[in-house]
């Protein structure tokens, strides 16, 4: 993917990147998504992620070191708020970053890491004051091969196989200085402005599965037969497959809209959460219905039906639950 271009669109050229823009990203995952979620993460965990939150915090030395490597693939990398017991409520994170001398002490643990169990490096979100809370987390490069103290576990999950997702735990890791990003107490701000960008993709990963699933679905429509016609000729598969397209579609218009207008430089966090709202939860949606038209098909591990839904399920909780989306979009319209 690096070869080809697909990690570093959002980068400008002068750190390895194509600044082919987001609506060009979203097109790419969605394309992606198509065959394998799984795979489709990585634009967003390289570029979109870190690349993008090192690009508008980082400090030249930082810029130079990581960007054109994550827009390569060179290095592989990953991103980490939630912890085993602090996911939408990020606040209640319990990992720490003590000053000392010229480097921070971390300690404590993050929990469903994508890349985290095999990244090379990775932004994690931690307190340098938990007396201030959300003014007190602060954000931190960390080399993840090279640091004592760091040790990761892999999880057993339903879906998106193809990804490694697990926990990253500290233990007195010793972080230089030079690792914090941005300044100290910012890091919630920081956070809120990635995850901004990133449902935008977990969305673009949904209209993937979404749209293959409804391909599959007339697909196997056109050719399955009973009572000695295809199925696509009984009404009841026509209006599913239609139910299909139609959600499919506004999905679609919501998601590209959003990309289109943060090339416009335009950053509307409600426009967003509807489009992540909104796509993530078409994907299941689309999941369920090719299920019902493949029948027992649908049900065995021969088709890749089983795979649309166990993937699909993912993209309601992560980077946003689609109750915090909801809740966004309300405090937007009710203050």
């Amino acid at each position: 993917m690096g070869q080809l271009g697909l990690l570093g669109t959002v980068l400008p050229e002068e750190y390895g990147g194509s600044n082919a823009g987001f609506l060009s990203t979203i097109l790419i995952i969605e394309e992606i998504a198509r065959v394998s979620a799984s795979y489709s993460t990585y634009p967003m965990s390289q570029g979109v992620g870190p690349g993008l939150t090192i690009l508008k915090y980082g400090t030249e030395a930082q810029k130079r070191e990581y960007l054109p490597a994550l827009s390569s693939g060179e290095i592989l990398a990953c991103f980490a708020s939630t912890e085993p017991n602090a996911g939408s409520d990020v606040a209640s994170m319990k990992s720490t970053a003590i000053e000392k001398d010229d480097y921070f002490i971390l300690n404590g643990t993050k929990a469903w890491v994508t890349n985290g169990p095999v990244a090379d490096m990775g932004l994690f979100w931690v307190y340098t004051d938990k007396a201030n809370r959300r003014e007190g987390i602060s954000c931190f490069i960390v080399d993840l091969k090279n640091t004592p103290g760091i040790s990761t576990t892999p999880y057993h999950k339903l879906g998106l196989w193809c990804t490694v997702v697990g926990e990253v735990t500290f233990d007195d890791a010793k972080i230089p200085k030079g690792c914090l990003l941005g300044p100290k107490g910012k890091g919630f701000q920081m956070l809120i402005e990635m995850l901004g960008n990133t449902r935008l993709c977990a969305a673009a990963r949904a209209l993937g599965v979404s749209q293959a699933c409804l391909e599959d679905s007339i697909n196997y429509a056109k050719e399955r037969r009973q009572f000695g016609q295809p199925i696509a000729k009984f009404q009841m598969i026509r209006d599913q497959i239609a139910e299909m397209y139609i959600e499919q579609e506004a999905a679609r218009m919501l998601v590209y809209q959003a990309a289109a207008n943060k090339d416009r430089g335009i950053q509307d966090i409600v426009e967003v959460a509807t489009a992540k709202y909104f796509a993530c939860e078409v994907g299941m949606r689309a999941a369920d219905t090719a299920l019902k038209i493949h029948g027992s098909y649908g049900f065995s591990m021969d088709l890749p039906i089983q795979r649309y839904i166990r993937d699909s399920r993912a993209f309601p909780i992560t980077e946003g639950t689609s109750n915090i989306q909801k809740i966004i979009i309300a405090r937007s319209l009710l203050g």
